[in-house]
């Protein structure tokens, strides 16, 4: 069997681990590494070293993909970004991985759908949520009609202050490099509503605010590492403790001036901390979402409301407790007759990213004849759709107007698809 040959963009956290080192551990047979792309040199080697890898690195993706004429890119770089190499390695003749989101802007959008469609080649979203054990059982009740038609979900998000206050740290706290966290991180969200309802979003109302991050703050410095403050910041993160992170981002941060413990107090923030978000679907669901970024927990809450019953999930994943390393998600009926009128359901948290999700995701994507049954495989029109919910979010929240989808981008909400986000291929 002939192994796809890769070229690796971006080596972050997500680039030099999930994409890098884990991608060659458990796919060596499927996949071959042959190029790293990445504009920091430093940052480069030591992501390559970290990975295990003797592949070479470039600065420049065209040189990269002139040189080396990879089957694959996987694109790893900070969102706003991403349209422009996903452009440039379609138009080199080849199919892409990106990670979320797929992009932040409208116009961005219609780049990579047209480019896309005048290549043929292919681009993969990689929304692994799909994959988590948890959501896909959730998905199979769904789809067996457990709890009849949906008519309603409510689905709220909870960040810890040690995941949540890391947005603000970093280049996601201004919303011209990541769309705000409406994009960013609730594409993940977006997403998983569309996958599990099979419908588009039809119209979107939100309210958000910045509330403690940002010039909310009691205190300021230029870093966590030069902070007077240090010693009384909650928020205080000691970079050096976490070798990994020091490796990749401290000697890295004198040649492109990027620190990875900038202060989460910086006054020119401008992207929300807090919000809300109301839905409305083509098939009538509708939707109560939220997304909190400063608590003692994280997880999520997640209940689907139905004509003859109710789907919950209450998932942990941090918290100041113990916690058994599994899910029970609870199948509650109207109208039990002879079933049960709870039923729990018990999911286990298997190992490796996401409960599992990751290596179901990549075993999805490269290895052979894989089948998929739940529509878990992502591409560009569902990457486009939730990108799509995140900027309606985040302009109802600024205009106090509900924002209708097929007003934004009139060819993706009109273009024939039966209230479906899978992209058939």
């Amino acid at each position: 069997m002939e192994k796809r040959r890769f070229a690796l963009i971006g080596t972050g956290n997500r680039g030099t681990t999930m994409w890098g080192k884990d991608l060659l551990a458990g796919w060596r047979e499927h996949v071959d590494l042959t190029a790293i792309v990445e504009k920091n040199s430093l940052r480069g080697e030591r992501a390559r070293n970290m990975i295990g890898s003797n592949a070479p690195l470039y600065e420049n993706i065209d040189s990269m993909l002139a040189e080396q004429r990879p089957d694959l890119a996987i694109v790893c770089t900070p969102d706003q970004t991403h349209d422009d190499i996903i452009v440039r390695a379609l138009e080199s003749g080849i199919d892409v991985i990106t990670e979320k989101p797929m992009t932040t802007s409208i116009e961005k959008i219609r780049r990579i759908l047209d480019a896309e469609k005048r290549t043929g080649r292919r681009v993969d979203v990689s929304f692994n949520y799909r994959y988590a054990p948890t959501a896909a059982r959730i998905k199979e009740l769904l789809n067996a009609g457990e709890i009849g038609r949906v008519t309603s979900v409510d689905f709220h998000w909870y960040l810890n202050t040690k995941h949540g206050a890391d947005y603000f740290r970093r280049w996601h706290a201004y919303t011209e490099n990541s769309g705000s966290l409406f994009v960013h991180k609730a594409t993940h969200h977006f997403d998983l509503l569309n996958w599990y309802l099979d419908s588009d979003p039809e119209a979107v109302t939100s309210f958000a605010d910045l509330q403690n991050y940002g010039r909310k703050g009691p205190f300021r410095g230029p870093r966590c590492k030069l902070c007077p403050h240090a010693h009384e910041c909650d928020y205080y993160l000691d970079l050096e403790a976490d070798p990994f992170l020091d490796q990749l981002y401290e000697d890295p941060s004198k040649i492109d001036g990027y620190f990875r413990d900038g202060c989460v107090f910086r006054e020119d923030i401008d992207i929300p901390d807090t919000m809300v978000v109301s839905l409305r679907y083509r098939n009538n669901v509708h939707v109560s979402y939220s997304l909190n970024t400063f608590q003692p927990i994280e997880g999520h809450h997640l209940a689907f409301n139905g004509t003859k019953g109710r789907i919950e999930i209450r998932q942990y994943e941090a918290q100041p407790w113990e916690q058994p390393k599994e899910d029970t998600i609870l199948l509650i009926r109207n109208f039990p007759n002879d079933r049960q009128a709870v039923e729990r359901i018990v999911v286990p948290h298997f190992t490796g990213g996401h409960y599992g999700g990751d290596d179901r995701m990549r075993n999805m994507i490269f290895k052979p004849g894989m089948e998929d049954r739940l529509g878990q495989r992502a591409g560009t029109r569902a990457g486009a759709m939730s990108v799509l919910c995140g900027i309606a979010a985040l302009t109802s929240s600024r205009t106090g107007k509900v924002v209708d989808i097929a007003e934004l981008m009139p060819e993706l909400a009109n273009d024939g698809s039966p209230n479906s986000l899978r992209t058939p291929r």
